[in-house]
């Protein structure tokens, strides 16, 4: 088994890295595009928030595998209207579709992260905020985001490890990402012990993702004393005690 490693760690090392650009490109992507799409979710207009709740009902309701193989071989069905469109060079890469595919999944599933931290915030402290004359703008970027970011944190976390692993589909497409390199050795070597060595890439990969997430966890919410919190008024009547004195 150490000399099957041995051989194959730098391919291994290169699949890895692959992995790792795919799950990181794409989840950063759908975190920049889910905060305004998880607000349009909860808004009243129906016009509004349909159109959210049916693209976020077909990529939670349906597997990820699918969803690549609609994208990179159904988009084969169309080429004249996507070359004609400029876009052909984008579908028929496999590392493109990959991406694509895999941002609107996590984008789909950090909307309602994001949806269920955002109704999660207290409305008491909206109210003191509205009261003492604070904008929309400036309730958002004070009170509202940064409450549901520390609600939503350990979520989104799990979701980038999902991710991580769900991702592991590219390599159906041709992709040489970590399992990719791993089908690749075991085809050369019929040794079972590649996708052993492949499960313990991921885990290693995943459990310094889980360190490296709970020490910016800690960091973020360092201002939170967790053994005397539930001792102290929330921050909503605190507010309103401090409005009602001043007042």
């Amino acid at each position: 088994m150490l000399e099957l490693l041995i051989t194959y760690a730098p391919k291994f090392f290169d699949g890895a890295l692959m992995t790792l650009k795919l799950t990181f490109i794409s989840v950063s992507i759908a975190a920049l595009l889910s905060l305004p799409l998880a607000i349009l979710r909860r808004s009243k207009n129906s016009a509004l928030q349909l159109p959210i709740r049916l693209f976020v009902s077909f990529f939670r309701g349906t597997p990820l595998l699918a969803q690549l193989f609609l994208v990179y071989y159904g988009s084969g069905q169309f080429r004249l209207e996507l070359t004609d469109l400029g876009l052909w060079w984008f579908f028929r890469d496999p590392l493109y579709c990959a991406l694509f595919t895999f941002t609107l999944n996590s984008t789909a599933y950090q909307i309602e992260i994001l949806r269920g931290a955002l109704q999660a915030v207290s409305s008491g402290e909206i109210e003191a905020a509205v009261a003492i004359g604070m904008t929309r703008r400036l309730i958002y970027q004070k009170i509202i985001l940064p409450h549901a970011y520390r609600i939503a944190f350990p979520a989104l976390g799990n979701e980038v490890i999902l991710m991580l692993k769900g991702g592991a589909i590219a390599s159906v497409i041709t992709l040489m990402d970590l399992m990719g390199r791993t089908r690749q050795a075991f085809s050369q070597t019929f040794d079972i012990s590649v996708y052993f060595w492949a499960a313990l890439f991921y885990l290693l990969i995943t459990s310094a993702f889980v360190v490296a997430w709970r020490l910016l966890e800690r960091r973020l919410t360092r201002h939170i004393d967790y053994h005397g919190v539930n001792n102290l008024p929330s921050t909503s009547s605190a507010t309103m005690t401090g409005l009602n004195n001043a007042s």
